[in-house]
């Protein structure tokens, strides 16, 4: 059985439900045991009363006097004294009767075949017996509401330690490599045993990320050099006169993908020593001074493609980001939105939060669209010659820095990415 309540609402009900238990045992037991003496005195003293009557009779002493609030009838009996017909079928025994709005306690004896009742009235004893009830059902409902409330208070003392343990783990400082240990702040407890879990799988955890972002930083920097040596002998085979144009054209499109591998080089290698704390990214820029560099860059290719390229700069953004980082998820959307349109234009719109870039491109099927920030997954495989890295790159740059992006489908037909920087 699945429990949807948080555990301190699950300790609250608990403690409701066994104080309910325990209450309302109570309760009955008082109620039944009432009952059990109502029925067992009055029982023995209207049997007494009865039998003083009959002793009277027996001794021709028959005054057919009962004590005061009792009536009295038999078999035979004449006038007041006179059985009714409504109570002529009673057992032997005592009983409760109901007569009207008036109810009595009635004990029943048979004598010589002769049926002899003695009625008490019984409503002082109901008044008092409700107010007993009413004294009984007000302790039930005060206990239940005081397990509620100490329910909630023991709630809150024994689920604080698992709280301030989820806070330290969900704390990014958890993952670099000098963070504390869980574990020594705890007691040696189910939470300790937890916490020191917590201690190892966040220790391999530390250790995966050093590993991948030393991989990182020193497959950017092995890259480089390589890069540089393909660039720059695709410049000088373009200087060649002698080549023809099917050859140039695939030699521009090498030199554009060098072009492509040594941004995405650089970005990472940017990225990893973002995550190392390098004071030298502390410098920050404005969301319009990005764009409009951007927008400058790109704005020769789009339009050579024959696109329309839109620049709308909107309400200025006074917060200052990370220059590289928010360049870097700008730019493989522009270039994204590049690669994957054929024809119509590019819009680029600044946000007061962020940033909007539309393209009429190809268009991403909405069940795609969540993998597409996947690594090397790409949007239709027949248009464009991108790694399928950017969009990856783009999620985890926006992860590291707590942005959001956002993908949808754009009117009549293309992607539509929306970035929130706050």
């Amino acid at each position: 059985m699945e429990f949807k309540h948080s555990l301190s609402r699950r300790i609250v009900i608990a403690f409701v439900l066994m104080t309910s238990l325990v209450a309302g045992a109570f309760a009955l037991g008082i109620v039944e045991t009432v009952h059990l003496v109502e029925e067992r005195l009055l029982s023995s003293e209207l049997g007494g009363d009865l039998d003083r009557l009959l002793q009277m009779d027996s001794m021709d002493e028959w005054r057919h006097i009962p004590e005061p609030g009792q009536l009295f009838y038999f078999s035979g009996g004449r006038e007041e004294f006179a059985l009714p017909d409504d109570l002529k079928e009673l057992a032997p025994g005592f009983h409760e009767v109901f007569r009207g709005e008036l109810s009595y306690h009635a004990f029943v004896r048979v004598v010589d075949g002769r049926h002899y009742m003695l009625l008490q009235d019984q409503s002082d004893f109901e008044a008092r017996e409700r107010v007993l009830f009413a004294v009984v059902l007000v302790g039930f409902l005060l206990s239940v509401g005081l397990s509620a409330v100490l329910g909630w208070l023991l709630a809150r003392k024994v689920i604080e330690p698992v709280v301030r343990l989820s806070r330290q783990v969900r704390h990014r400082d958890q993952l670099l490599d000098l963070a504390p240990l869980l574990a020594p702040d705890y007691a040696a407890d189910e939470v300790g045993q937890l916490a020191r879990a917590f201690d190892d799988t966040l220790g391999l955890l530390r250790h995966a990320l050093t590993r991948e972002r030393l991989f990182t930083s020193d497959v950017s920097h092995e890259l480089r050099t390589p890069l540089m040596v393909l660039a720059s002998s695709c410049e000088l085979l373009l200087e060649n006169p002698t080549l023809d144009l099917r050859a140039r054209t695939q030699v521009q499109r090498i030199a554009r993908a060098c072009d492509e591998m040594r941004e995405l080089v650089q970005t990472f290698l940017l990225l990893a020593r973002a995550q190392q704390g390098d004071s030298n990214l502390l410098v920050a820029v404005s969301l319009s001074t990005v764009a409009d560099e951007l927008v400058a860059q790109w704005r020769e290719p789009i339009e050579s493609k024959g696109l329309q390229l839109d620049y709308r700069s909107g309400e200025p953004c006074h917060e200052l980001f990370n220059p590289t980082l928010l360049r870097a998820v700008m730019g493989n959307l522009l270039r994204n939105a590049w690669h994957y349109t054929e024809q119509g234009r590019i819009s680029l719109g600044l946000l007061n939060n962020g940033f909007v870039i539309e393209d009429t491109g190809v268009g991403i099927p909405e069940n795609e669209r969540e993998a597409m920030f996947q690594p090397f997954v790409r949007g239709g495989e027949q248009h464009g010659d991108g790694l399928g890295l950017g969009l990856s790159l783009v999620q985890r740059i926006c992860e590291d820095q707590g942005w959001k992006v956002q993908l949808t489908a754009a009117q009549p037909s293309g992607c539509r990415f929306r970035v929130e920087l706050n």
